[in-house]
């Protein structure tokens, strides 16, 4: 996919950037794994939230509409079968190499995933303002709490 920005102001380098943070992969775990977020849609959110691009009910549609698509025809199978692996895996060397190879596919897919995110975005103009509205988004669909803390680790 062509790269819209600087490779260093991308959607995945500033992913890659706040997953790094600690306390950040538990909190994107439970969000997806308790309250069955997408983490890519909802790292977007924060990062257009910090970019002051408003959130639109038609945006947010094209956004959620993008990732369902994506996350359920490519992401979850690969990792339905990477977690469905991981007890045998620990006992055959040949099924763990198979299995970390289904997790760098798995991530690949979520890189293609938070480009086609961004690409989707990336006419949106930025708001001269505090909010964009896309934390008031998130807390809708996620616990409070949750999401202000992500917001603060992505900050």
């Amino acid at each position: 996919m062509t790269q819209i920005v600087a490779d260093h102001d991308s959607l995945w380098h500033w992913c890659l950037q706040v997953y790094a943070r600690e306390g950040v992969p538990a909190l994107c775990l439970q969000a997806q794994d308790q309250h069955g977020a997408d983490v890519c849609l909802l790292l977007c959110a924060l990062w257009l939230e910090q970019r002051g691009i408003a959130c639109t009910a038609p945006r947010a549609a094209q956004l959620q509409a993008l990732a369902d698509d994506w996350r359920q025809r490519v992401v979850l199978p690969l990792r339905q079968l990477r977690r469905a692996w991981k007890p045998a895996a620990q006992q055959d060397a040949a099924l763990a190499s198979l299995r970390q190879q289904l997790q760098t596919l798995e991530i690949n897919a979520e890189h293609e995933l938070l480009d086609r995110l961004q690409a989707q975005a990336a006419q949106w103009p930025a708001l001269a303002g505090s909010s964009s509205g896309w934390l008031d988004w998130l807390i809708e669909r996620l616990p409070a709490e949750l999401c202000r803390q992500l917001q603060q680790m992505s900050g």
